[in-house]
């Protein structure tokens, strides 16, 4: 299924096939530009220059009319790495299985996958750095997050406070979250052939009964969902320029 090799890779995976129906807008937010680039370009940038990841493959919409555009602007990145495109499916998870499938024969089962959400530009390097650092020596893998930091309530279907919520063992959930390429690939199969609903690729693993890692990561990594938060994001990146 996969070829032998004695190095270590490190593939991104980056889902970018959805709609993002909460930023009321008529272009994918993924598509939106910061800066005079694409949110997405802003993303996949982040991976082509980090020196670890080996290559980047990225899950498009059939018939996405914004993509070449942005493909042709990555081609042109000064970095050059190993840019694929895959086809993208109806849920984040076919996407990222669709990817899984495309670069089966690029990297073995214990090579390492990184699945990071088209959304999140704001992604700090270091916290790529981070990542592997403390997952590349674990059998399983992990995942950025951060403790939950506010109050939390359990409310009813009226939204009527039913208890508060003990949040000391309670994280947010972030990407990128990395795990071996044949444990991810058997567990996003498994959820797929038993219709198991799961938001994101830690769940898959956890279904099958696996604890992955959480590495905490920095509050900068927002997921852009609603229009305010495009203003928040390019302060982050702004941050950057000099």
């Amino acid at each position: 299924m996969t070829k032998n090799s004695q190095q270590t890779n490190y593939w991104a995976v980056i889902p970018a096939a959805g709609v993002g129906k909460r930023m009321q807008s008529a272009t994918p937010k993924q598509y939106i530009s910061i800066n005079g680039k694409s949110i997405l370009f802003h993303t996949v940038s982040l991976f082509l220059q980090h020196p670890k990841i080996t290559g980047v493959v990225i899950a498009i919409s059939e018939g996405d009319e914004y993509w070449p555009e942005v493909e042709q602007q990555l081609i042109q990145y000064p970095v050059k790495k190993t840019l694929l495109v895959a086809p993208g499916g109806k849920e984040r998870s076919d996407s990222v299985f669709s990817a899984l499938n495309h670069i089966q024969h690029e990297l073995t089962n214990n090579d390492w996958v990184l699945v990071h959400d088209a959304a999140r530009p704001c992604l700090r390097l270091d916290d790529i750095d981070k990542l592997i650092d403390h997952l590349t020596g674990q059998e399983i893998g992990g995942l950025l997050g951060l403790p939950m930091a506010d109050t939390v309530k359990f409310c009813n279907a009226e939204q009527s406070v039913q208890k508060t919520i003990d949040r000391s063992q309670l994280w947010r959930a972030l990407t990128p979250q990395m795990f071996r390429y044949g444990m991810l690939y058997v567990a996003l199969k498994h959820a797929q052939e038993n219709n198991l609903s799961i938001t994101d690729e830690s769940s898959a693993l956890e279904l099958l009964g696996y604890q992955p890692l959480m590495i905490e990561g920095h509050n900068e990594n927002i997921k852009i969902t609603h229009p305010d938060d495009l203003a928040l994001a390019e302060k982050f990146l702004n941050k950057d320029i000099k």
